[in-house]
């Protein structure tokens, strides 16, 4: 894969302006971090060259002068909202973050549930926190906010909430999840620090979008696309063009709330720290890219591969159908469209000549695999072991699987299951390679060529199910599928 992204710079001039923002108060700064703190596939598919662990081992650099505070919502645990990246709820996957950042040694300082109304399920939340000696804070609405400063700014407002004491000069507010009140809780420390007469500071770091790319650069597009749900709008910020004559990229919530943030900061510390929401950002993404080419193909191409994804959800009946149409109007905007995937159209082809469904997968040299259904697989898993072959350099002739093996796992399936077609799926065929593999050292060398999946674009002539979706997912296989559903249940 090209790259166009410097990994390495990013992290050393990313760790200097964080510090050189922390020089900027009492050497304490409250660092409201926004995207994933693992696995930023997202990142790394626009920037290629980015990391997916980018971020966690930018916070360990600062491992001893750091710790870390989660937010989470009470309405969002109430709900029990689901991550669609991972298809599991916010506080299984705040949990699931904790403990993954404990084992790297980086301190947790604690977990503020935030717009707490009383909401019973937040009780459950706190006692498996208890059990993992995290301590938890409540914080309920702020009274006031947003228009009444003075009152935010006040014991009845941010002085409601508890204080919560930190020893680090590096504090980094996250969470797992939008709408978290990652600022509301930054800023209701900073109200009780500077109580206590210290004079820390507060700054933002977000990945995208990139406020020294052009306005329509795909990078920043592209953020527009991951975020058509919430309808977020990349602008050019009106204050830093006014204060310094610069254009700027922000986003319509940060710009609409800034006025209001700018008098709570004003209000807490006496002075007027940023001019313009710009100002508050330490993103450093620009100087690290190499290639200009390489990453707008590589934007251009996450913005189709939404594309898909929101018009397959519209098919199954999820969403309004509104993504979609924001969507198109992205891809007008930077003059691109579903057919510039170019896996698409070998998938397509290849469907329509087999008369089958079919996923097609193209290699890093330019090789395209395909894939199709028969009665004893489904496609994705015909793809699977055309191309692990492939990558191992096994001849076609040489069955990795003995048929024995697939029938047998076949014919339980066929006992079992209710559906009225049935095809082994990605799972069961990856069962049968780790039984043969014990005793086939052809497959067990086929395996290895697994991990050589990552980042390689797919398509498929259909809807893949869930189930096989996950699959190819975890394998890094970054995928797409026309929206057309089975005529039977996969």
């Amino acid at each position: 894969m090209e790259l166009g992204f410097d990994n390495e710079k990013y992290l050393k001039i990313q760790k200097e302006k964080i510090e050189e923002r922390i020089k900027m108060f009492d050497n304490k700064l409250y660092l409201e971090f926004g995207g994933k703190i693992f696995d930023d596939y997202n990142a790394s598919r626009v920037l290629p060259g980015f990391s997916p662990d980018a971020k966690i081992k930018l916070l360990q650099e600062f491992k001893d002068d750091l710790e870390i505070i989660f937010c989470i919502n009470a309405g969002i645990i109430q709900k029990n909202k689901i991550r669609a990246d991972y298809g599991i709820g916010y506080d299984v996957e705040l949990i699931r973050l904790i403990e993954n950042i404990q084992k790297l040694g980086i301190s947790i300082n604690s977990v503020v549930v935030t717009m707490y109304t009383g909401q019973e399920e937040v009780e459950k939340l706190k006692r498996t926190l208890n059990d993992m000696n995290i301590k938890v804070y409540i914080h309920t609405p702020t009274k006031g906010y947003p228009d009444d400063v003075e009152t935010i700014v006040s014991e009845d407002g941010y002085g409601k909430n508890p204080y919560i004491e930190t020893t680090k000069k590096l504090v980094v507010v996250t969470a797992p999840g939008p709408n978290s009140g990652k600022l509301g809780t930054c800023l209701s420390q900073l109200y009780h620090e500077h109580k206590k007469g210290v004079r820390a500071g507060y700054a933002k770091f977000e990945t995208f979008p990139v406020w020294d790319l052009p306005l329509m650069h795909p990078v920043n597009v592209s953020y527009e696309a991951a975020t058509a749900d919430l309808g977020d709008i990349n602008m050019i910020d009106s204050f830093h063009l006014e204060e310094y004559n610069v254009k700027a990229v922000s986003y319509n919530r940060d710009i609409s709330a800034f006025p209001i943030l700018k008098n709570i900061l004003r209000t807490i510390t006496g002075s007027d720290i940023y001019k313009s929401p710009t100002d508050m950002g330490v993103n450093m993404i620009s100087k690290c890219i190499t290639n200009d080419d390489v990453i707008r193909k590589a934007a251009e191409s996450e913005i189709i591969r939404r594309y898909y994804s929101s018009v397959c959800d519209e098919t199954r009946g999820i969403g309004t159908g509104k993504e979609v149409e924001i969507l198109k109007k992205l891809m007008n905007n930077v003059g691109i469209s579903p057919q510039d995937r170019d896996i698409v159209k070998y998938a397509l082809e290849a469907a329509e000549v087999k008369n089958t469904n079919v996923v097609a997968i193209k290699l890093d040299n330019g090789k395209v695999i395909t894939g199709k259904e028969s009665e004893l697989l489904s496609a994705s898993s015909a793809l699977l072991i055309n191309t692990i072959k492939e990558l191992a350099g096994i001849p076609d002739d040489v069955f990795l699987l003995s048929p024995a093996v697939l029938e047998s796992i076949f014919k339980i399936k066929q006992k079992t299951s209710y559906k009225s077609k049935y095809c082994l799926n990605l799972p069961e065929v990856l069962i049968a390679f780790s039984i043969c593999a014990s005793t086939n050292p052809i497959i067990e060398k086929t395996l290895n060529s697994l991990d050589k999946l990552r980042g390689l674009e797919a398509h498929s002539s259909y809807m893949i199910s869930t189930t096989e979706v996950k699959v190819l997912k975890s394998l890094g296989i970054n995928l797409t599928c026309e929206p057309k559903l089975l005529g039977y249940e996969e």
